[in-house]
């Protein structure tokens, strides 16, 4: 019979930006590679653990340093080397025919759209008040038509990625480690734990899932535990709260970092 699979959404590393793809702090790698010690003492025997990552800098080097925290500390787990998984990239959202990441300036929005400079992009129906909102990732969150995927198709695009891990065989425990966004995060919180955004998460903080083969789907966020829709049901809303013998994890096992930013 195939085990559970536990998959984490993990928000990547500290930066010191947002202006375009830039790598994660000193401070912040130090911080992921703690994050992985301390999951070494989740593992149990032959655990296999995988790491995926979306397609940014950020969220390779945290993935990696993660990596290599749990390496330091687990002992007879298989770790896998990282890869990057398309479904945990950001929202897709386009300008003049290119799919653009969300950045904090019409200089480094100009970097992604050739012909297209600074001076013009700062006048974009979506990113000019997306630039002008104190919580840009909230505006995007709550926004009916982005140019783009919504914060709704986000959400089920990273549950069909997970729940499609059950597809697989697993004969021994698994794990996997999914580096991603806060776009991401909140999108899927509110869609299907918290019901509400929840506002920026801590780099590091983590949305944990156990998926259960011909059973339900657990995941549980800062002490809240929540069903999640099935396949079957179309992934609608969450059916109830999870009960209080579900085997989800009462916190995240990458902890938390005590920053909060964008």
């Amino acid at each position: 019979m195939n085990a559970p699979v536990k998959l984490h959404l993990v928000r990547h590393g500290e930066v010191a930006s947002h202006r375009g793809d830039i790598p994660v702090t000193e401070a912040g790698l130090a911080v992921a590679e703690e994050a992985g010690r301390r999951l070494a003492g989740d593992l149990v025997l032959d655990e296999e653990v995988h790491f995926l990552y979306a397609p940014t800098r950020r969220a390779r080097e945290t993935a990696a340093a993660i990596r290599e925290g749990v390496a330091a500390g687990a002992e007879r787990a298989r770790l896998l080397p990282p890869v990057r998984e398309w479904a945990l990239r950001n929202p897709d959202l386009y300008v003049a025919g290119r799919r653009v990441e969300m950045v904090s300036t019409p200089e480094a929005l100009s970097g992604q759209v050739p012909h297209l400079g600074a001076k013009e992009l700062a006048g974009h129906r979506f990113f000019r008040e997306f630039w002008a909102s104190p919580d840009r990732v909230g505006y995007w969150v709550g926004h009916p038509e982005p140019p783009g995927e919504d914060a709704g198709a986000v959400a089920r695009r990273v549950l069909t990625f997970a729940a499609s891990l059950l597809d697989l065989p697993a004969e021994r425990p698994e794990r996997r480690i999914c580096v991603t966004h806060s776009p991401v995060l909140r999108a899927f919180l509110r869609r299907y734990v918290t019901d509400e955004d929840p506002g920026e998460p801590d780099y590091l903080e983590s949305v944990d899932l156990i998926l259960i083969p011909g059973g339900p789907l657990y995941a549980a966020f800062r002490g809240l535990r929540r069903v999640l829709p099935s396949p079957a049901s179309g992934f609608g809303a969450p059916t109830s709260s999870m009960p209080g013998d579900a085997r989800a994890p009462d916190s995240s096992p990458c902890g938390r970092s005590e920053t909060g930013v964008e």
